[in-house]
């Protein structure tokens, strides 16, 4: 049974809609990681009975066949406690060939198998023998009953095939649907910079699957101090533990080794956040560049090709779109997420009336 998410999530604004403008840039018109022109986001949502709490999330660079125009990448890792699929050849190779997709931790080989057979079905692939599939994961066994592995394959896949330019949808949605943040009910989030002209007028989109803790921090309110519920607090059960995965699209002419340092730079935004990277978490950050004048085609990839490429002095302001959209993007996470249900309890959502009341207080 695929549904959508519970009515009163519905209702949640996103933080910027709270009143709450993180950062001092801009966001683009949809504040999401689609911003990026070309790029795509579905979501497959599973919500069935009293324990399945679970989905997959699809993210496409672009809507042509990925594997023939590669696009340039790189992957970085704050804690690796993780199975981030696919990503040694993003390293050996600096480019992606396949949807990147989300999931929880024990369905990491349906997705796989989902984009293998995506991409082996796409006209113009008949002859390839070899797919890098990349999925990332984060544990949701507590809202879910992890252990039924429920993801399929045709799940994954009908996550790929709905991939759309356009508004996210966020909260407890797709691999977001049963994943918990800082005690609250976590999932996905986006949010996106534009750059001024002067700085090249590019645009840095941000998609995350939160399931990690920490201290609570709030556009710099440090609002599990105020309230004591921070993961070293006594009476907080846990610690801390979890994992995030972070999705940066950027339309800036790029290479691979520009773009392992903007993923990096994700990484600022948890400490932002309130977390300390855990010893049981898994924080990896994706990066990919649109820019047409990159995408690795297989005729640049047959010959001696020249790539346009920022310098890197120009990445300064491309570094700030990075961390502020990160950070935006895993509060937007939590505060269109709702109350959840669950296998193994109840999290209750983040609420969002006392943590606007002790910003009103802090100033």
């Amino acid at each position: 049974m695929i549904v959508t998410p519970n009515a009163s999530a519905q209702d949640r604004p996103r933080v910027r809609e709270a009143g709450i403008a993180v950062g001092v840039m801009q966001p683009g018109p949809l504040n999401a990681i689609t911003d990026v022109a070309g790029v795509r986001v579905g979501h497959v949502t599973l919500i069935e009975g009293r324990d399945i709490r679970t989905g997959v999330t699809a993210v496409l660079p672009h809507g042509g066949n990925l594997f023939q125009d590669k696009v340039p990448a790189a992957i970085a890792v704050g804690n690796g406690f993780g199975k981030l699929m696919g990503s040694t050849q993003v390293a050996e190779l600096g480019e992606i060939e396949s949807p990147i997709l989300l999931t929880n931790t024990l369905n990491v080989p349906e997705a796989a198998a989902a984009t293998i057979e995506w991409t082996l079905a796409q006209p113009g692939n008949e002859e390839v023998r070899s797919v890098n599939a990349i999925v990332g994961e984060t544990n949701d066994g507590f809202l879910n009953d992890i252990r039924r592995r429920r993801v399929t394959i045709a799940d994954a896949r009908r996550a790929i095939e709905a991939a759309r330019e356009g508004p996210v949808a966020e909260g407890a949605v797709g691999a977001g649907t049963g994943t918990v943040a800082f005690g609250y009910k976590g999932g996905i989030g986006t949010a996106s910079r534009r750059l001024e002209t002067r700085h090249g007028g590019w645009t840095v989109g941000v998609l995350v699957q939160s399931n990690y803790g920490g201290a609570l921090t709030i556009d710099g309110l440090p609002y599990d101090a105020l309230t004591g519920r921070h993961g070293l607090a006594p009476q907080r059960q846990g610690s801390g533990d979890g994992s995030i995965i972070i999705v940066i699209a950027t339309d800036a002419p790029l290479s691979d080794r520009n773009l392992e340092r903007l993923a990096r730079r994700a990484f600022l935004a948890l400490g932002r956040t309130g977390s300390p990277m855990t010893n049981g978490s898994g924080d990896y950050a994706i990066a990919f560049s649109t820019h047409d004048g990159v995408r690795r085609t297989a005729a640049r990839r047959a010959a001696a090709t020249a790539y346009p490429e920022l310098g890197n002095e120009a990445m300064t302001p491309l570094f700030f779109a990075a961390l502020e959209a990160t950070e935006e993007a895993v509060l937007n996470s939590m505060f269109r997420a709702g109350r959840m249900d669950g296998a193994r309890g109840t999290i209750e959502a983040l609420p969002i009336d006392e943590v606007l009341r002790l910003r009103r207080q802090a100033r």
